[in-house]
């Protein structure tokens, strides 16, 4: 936009306004009752002189309203492409506030894989003495976090070991598939410790003793025998990165060992343990 005195094209016109667009020269203000024709230029230059003032002075003001239209439609066509352009800024800013509150409130998700072994407490009672061969399974777990230190775990387990029944008569030995289904709490230290958070456990639970049926393992009328379990443990959890996690535990059952029919009695199974967790 610029300012123009004492132009040449009309009596009146002194002072004019106008814009420019592209290169041409457009007047856009015009004094009430009073015109300014700005110079001839190769858009507006009125090429019949035997055109009158008032025809020139007309065809002018409509093209001053055209190019007023076109300036318009520029600049909405320029805020468009803003709006389009921040967009997508914003929708990312929206997803990371909404992660990161996340992150502040402390909820997250665990799913973890993990090798274990299984060693049962010898025990003995009713004349019969009963140990456990000592075997190793897997664990897999997938615990909720409701903030950074309480969370809720729930794990299946599988092992497979030899319950050997020692008795007056001779040794009864039994194989079977040790399922473990259980469900804890877990308190974990809402601070890191080098990287390391520990944690403990205890909940409840049922073990199953499925008998394999194998030869050499079996007792004619063993039956499959499940028990309830009281758990409890602690562990640590390692970072190595933003989603996966170094894990080390022990996990300590007690319960009514399986008699397969022959003798009740009371046992104490370890799992120590370790694997890989998957943070999300």
């Amino acid at each position: 936009m610029w300012l123009k005195r004492g132009a040449k094209g009309g009596p009146y016109g002194d002072v004019s306004v106008c814009r420019r667009i592209g290169d041409f020269g457009v007047s856009m203000f015009q004094r009430s009752g009073r015109f300014y024709r700005p110079e001839a230029s190769s858009l507006n230059r009125v090429r019949d002189d035997g055109i009158s003032s008032g025809e020139q002075v007309t065809e002018q003001s409509v093209f001053d309203r055209v190019g007023f239209v076109v300036l318009k439609e520029i600049q909405h066509s320029e805020k468009r492409k803003m709006i389009q352009k921040s967009a997508v800024p914003v929708a990312l800013e929206v997803v990371l506030c909404a992660s990161g509150t996340m992150a502040l409130e402390g909820r997250w998700q665990e799913i973890s894989v993990q090798g274990t072994g299984f060693f049962t407490k010898d025990s003995s009672g009713d004349g019969i003495n009963q140990r456990a061969t000592d075997t190793g399974g897997f664990l897999l777990s997938y615990r909720y976090h409701f903030n950074r230190w309480l969370a809720a775990d729930g794990s299946y387990g599988h092992a497979r070991n030899t319950q050997q029944n020692i008795t007056s008569s001779g040794l009864l030995s039994v194989q079977a598939n040790v399922h473990q289904a259980t469900g804890a709490l877990v308190v974990t230290a809402p601070r890191r410790i080098f990287r390391l958070s520990p944690y403990v456990l205890a909940g409840a639970g049922i073990l199953v003793f499925d008998p394999t049926g194998n030869a050499g393992g079996f007792v004619s009328g063993s039956q499959s025998q499940a028990k309830a379990a009281f758990v409890y443990g602690g562990g640590a959890d390692y970072e190595l990165t933003k989603h996966f996690t170094i894990r080390a535990e022990y996990r300590g059952f007690v319960y009514e060992r399986p008699d397969f029919d022959l003798a009740t009695l009371n046992s104490h199974t370890a799992q120590p343990s370790a694997g890989i967790v998957f943070r999300f």
